[in-house]
């Protein structure tokens, strides 16, 4: 009888991980109707990307290699009202691993907010405009910014703040909803 329990045991315990298998395959979409549709990603040319912030479904997804941002989006449901256009890029092709924050136009804590969030242009602000501007940039962090976008070329996308000197997660944070891509 215990040889029967534990048989029993293994293939619910094989038959969860395969189903669980199956589920990190499936990605949702909606289509032009609005209407919510799921498919399986064919594994071998797909690449898991992470989208966080004023979007319908925050998540992670399973989408095909060559997506950009925009591909992302609609996987999410789409960016919300209060979504930064300023602060993305929806033609940005997508790497395997990647997440994306998408920052908001308004403080999402202040439901009566009028005016923007005031925010600076991490392309093409001076040290000074990003060190006044943003209260998570110190003097040298800001300088690391400069220099940064000098040697890198423009930032594509806010997490690349990341890489710059002396800005880590904690401080990421802190500046991501006061920051932008391009102006208007």
């Amino acid at each position: 009888m215990f040889k029967i329990i534990v048989a029993v045991l293994a293939i619910t315990v094989v038959m969860l991980v395969a189903l669980a298998g199956v589920d990190a395959m499936t990605t949702d979409i909606v289509d032009g109707n609005n209407n919510l549709t799921s498919y399986v990603a064919d594994p071998e040319n797909s690449l898991q990307a992470t989208v966080d912030g004023e979007v319908a479904r925050p998540g992670t997804y399973l989408l095909e290699e060559g997506s950009t941002l925009s591909d992302l989006l609609v996987a999410a449901g789409g960016a919300s009202g209060n979504a930064d256009g300023r602060a993305y890029d929806v033609s940005f092709v997508l790497e395997s691993k990647m997440s994306f924050y998408i920052a908001p136009l308004f403080d999402t804590g202040d439901i009566c907010a009028t005016e923007p969030i005031p925010k600076v242009n991490i392309n093409t602000a001076s040290k000074s405009q990003l060190d006044e501007g943003v209260s998570a940039f110190s003097s040298s962090v800001a300088q690391a910014i400069v220099d940064y976008r000098n040697s890198n070329g423009l930032f594509k996308r806010i997490e690349e703040l990341k890489d710059v000197k002396g800005i880590g997660t904690a401080t990421f944070e802190k500046c991501k909803d006061y920051v932008i891509l391009r102006e208007g």
